[in-house]
């Protein structure tokens, strides 16, 4: 069941530059979606409508069913997030931080504020003053103020920018926990490559406000067989994979039909005489994938 639902969005700046363009996608229950794009591809964009803080020309996004611009509180009741920088009052103490946030939406739970410090692992620096944190405590922070009160979703805006590579696999972690054992729903918009693989079920890429993929990330695909194939005979080579069924990208990996064993298909390539100097399983990651969106014109 699609907890969040991105309808139609187009929304044009005042510059006359088109920020998004007809954009739809869905964000299911219990999954990790992962926002991808170039500077000013329209990720913050639609972080930014789904918050309820730019307004679209056109369509609507949809949380639990409500949407945020025809029923804006009862929609974001069920949403927490990290948006841009996270900010705080740095003479007051993290704890005191997290009161005066939940005071703006008249809540305060103190048995549940301590569960979910525990949970952001800042239980020791809690009632150290915020003037005295770090980057990554302070990302930490973001998150515990996200999580009150129980949000069905989370909206995190590069929630890793500027941690060093231990607060992001320590930050990775934490994200995974969350959705593991409190089947939390996760949107997150990201530069990194890599976290999004690391992380994410699913991605969508966007490209000058187009959606130009929605589908699973590439190490969670589970039914292609792909190997990579190097020989001189690429011409021939591809005549004999056309004709069993098979293809086979300009970087020579080959798409084994499900018809097929990959033993068959290399019988079948040296049966038509082609010099096949390697054959070995391949991986496609995320990367490629981006990197082959991206150039396309």
């Amino acid at each position: 069941m699609a907890l969040l639902e991105v309808r139609h969005l187009t929304k044009r700046w005042p510059t006359g530059r088109l920020a998004l363009d007809d954009v739809s996608f869905q964000v299911k229950e219990g999954e990790i979606l992962g926002l991808l794009g170039h500077n000013g591809a329209g990720k913050s964009t639609i972080m930014g409508i789904t918050l309820g803080m730019v307004r679209p020309d056109l369509g609507e996004v949809r949380i639990g069913g409500h949407s945020v611009q025809q029923a804006r509180g009862r929609a974001l009741q069920q949403i927490g997030a990290i948006y841009e920088a996270a900010v705080f009052y740095e003479y007051l103490s993290g704890w005191q931080n997290l009161r005066v946030l939940c005071s703006l939406s008249g809540w305060w739970d103190e048995a549940e504020v301590k569960r979910v410090v525990q949970m952001v692992n800042l239980t020791r620096a809690i009632q150290q003053k915020a003037a005295t944190y770090s980057h990554g405590m302070r990302q930490r922070l973001a998150l515990a103020q996200a999580l009150l009160p129980q949000p069905k979703i989370l909206l995190l805006d590069e929630p890793t920018d500027g941690l060093d590579p231990e607060g992001i696999r320590e930050f990775r972690e934490l994200i995974l926990h969350l959705r593991k054992q409190h089947g939390l729903t996760i949107m997150l918009n990201s530069h990194l490559l890599g976290e999004i693989e690391q992380m994410c079920d699913r991605c969508v890429i966007l490209k000058d406000g187009k959606k130009v993929y929605e589908g699973p990330v590439p190490s969670q695909e589970k039914s292609k067989r792909l190997y990579l194939l190097e020989t001189t005979d690429l011409g021939l080579a591809r005549e004999v994979l056309d004709r069993s069924g098979a293809t086979m990208d300009k970087h020579g990996i080959v798409e084994v039909p499900q018809h097929m064993e990959p033993h068959e298909l290399i019988a079948a390539l040296v049966r038509g005489t082609v010099q096949v100097n390697a054959w070995q399983p391949h991986h496609r990651t995320l990367e490629e994938l981006y990197m082959g969106l991206s150039s396309k014109s």
